[in-house]
């Protein structure tokens, strides 16, 4: 079962309000994205735990529905 774009945007939007998300589908199959999520709330932390929030805001998702993310992160500017 695949996981929709949207659903993952929606999902990183409820956990990280702030975020500003830009996620493409990297083999058109529903199951290997790539997601940049930029958000000032990431100010402060080291790149794992902005992962991580990341992570946390899909829910357990990652490995199971989605299968697949390659993920970077940052703040604004």
């Amino acid at each position: 079962m695949a996981m929709d774009a949207g659903e993952i945007e929606r999902l990183i939007k409820e956990g990280i309000p702030d975020a500003q998300i830009s996620i493409k589908d990297l083999a058109g199959d529903g199951n290997h994205y790539s997601a940049t999520v930029i958000a000032a709330s990431f100010s402060g932390k080291s790149r794992v735990q902005q992962h991580q929030l990341v992570y946390q805001a899909l829910k357990g998702q990652m490995g199971g529905v989605l299968h697949a993310l390659a993920l970077q992160t940052g703040t604004p500017g």
